[in-house]
């Protein structure tokens, strides 16, 4: 079947460009498969870029610390002996099975592929971050009221009122009240109750913050805003006891944790367990032949969503996918430790030992 003009022809395509799906490209290139990625967001790296780029990472094996925007230049340069292309800035409109067992797939910018495999690693979907909604604070948003924190420093010296009661509320609390670059002029973290759902360490850091007077902790909900001048100026929080009182600002961060959106991953046809899509654990492959679904969007018996997981999952879906890709050829399992094929596909010289 020949490809209609403008059309991509390609071995595999992988929706998704965070650090499994940047992995992904990198297993499927030691055999010798180069891919084709699209991701809706304009640069590599997923949520490890877009939530959390300056927090540190310290569960990826052989690395004691790194953070999300050194794992992902980390994967980048990875895979550069592979020249997978990047379609950024679109989203995954169509898949649609052919005729030839190949797949037709095309993004929101017109971009078409026909491809033998896809590979999903879109992490939790379209995600989307929960909204504060508050009467009037949509008209603050990009300006004084963030969802998420892509420079620490814009945020240095101001007086910020922090709301939620996650990891991300607690670390961002902390990062902006301690000494250094970031710290801010006031931190004033807000939750609904005493509880939390953050690791016990780092409630026990903010409490010690607040009994040292280097930042404060309001039990209470939002309720609704102060404005003075077009600006938000401060926002009115209804106490345990009741009372509301309203708490000035310059900035405020909301950390409500993240609406997971499939889109249109949901009208792909593909067999689903609360949002997540379910796949087999010996080669990750979904309910439909030659789609693998790799990292935070899959599901199966004994899951965790961790990064390290997802490595493991491209690997054996790599190897799953194979067959597909070169029908008539016998995979076998090489290690780039001392494998000259693979040595040559890496552009690395393969070691002489001496006796």
């Amino acid at each position: 079947m020949e490809a209609p003009q403008g059309v991509i022809e390609t071995d595999a395509v992988i929706v998704g460009a965070g650090p499994v799906g940047l992995f992904q490209v990198f297993e499927l290139g030691l055999l010798e498969v180069k891919a084709h990625i699209i991701d809706s967001l304009a640069y590599p790296g997923g949520q490890c870029i877009e939530l959390y780029p300056d927090k540190p990472i310290y569960d990826i094996p052989a690395v004691p610390v790194c953070t999300g925007r050194e794992l992902t230049d980390n994967l980048l340069k990875q895979i550069e002996p592979f020249g997978a292309t990047f379609h950024l800035g679109q989203e995954v409109s169509v898949v649609e099975k052919q005729q030839d067992g190949r797949f037709r797939v095309e993004t929101s910018k017109g971009t078409s592929f026909l491809t033998r495999t896809l590979f999903i690693a879109a992490g939790v979907g379209a995600f989307q971050p929960r909204l504060l909604k508050i009467d009037g604070i949509e008209k603050y948003d990009g300006t004084q009221v963030f969802y998420r924190v892509k420079n620490p420093g814009d945020f240095a010296g101001k007086h910020l009122v922090i709301v939620g009661g996650g990891d991300s509320a607690l670390d961002w609390s902390l990062n902006f009240a301690q000494e250094g670059p970031h710290r801010a002029e006031s931190v004033i973290l807000i939750h609904r109750r005493d509880g939390f759902r953050a690791a016990p360490a780092s409630v026990a850091r903010m409490h010690e913050r607040c009994a040292a007077m280097e930042m404060q902790f309001v039990v209470g909900q939002i309720s609704g805003i102060d404005e003075a001048g077009g600006r938000l100026t401060g926002v009115k929080v209804m106490g345990s006891d009741g009372v509301t009182r309203v708490v000035p600002l310059d900035v405020l961060l909301v950390f409500f944790g993240l609406s997971p959106k499939l889109g249109p991953i949901a009208e792909w046809g593909l067999a689903l367990e609360r949002k997540q899509i379910l796949v087999d654990t010996e080669k990750f492959e979904t309910s439909i032949p030659g789609i693998f679904a790799v990292g935070d969007i899959n599901t199966y018996a004994g899951k965790k969503k961790l990064i390290v997981s997802g490595f493991h999952e491209a690997a054996l879906a790599a190897f799953g996918a194979a067959p597909y890709i070169f029908p008539d050829k016998r995979i076998h399992l090489q290690y780039t430790t001392t494998s000259p094929k693979l040595h040559k596909v890496l552009g690395v010289e393969t070691p002489t030992f001496d006796d």
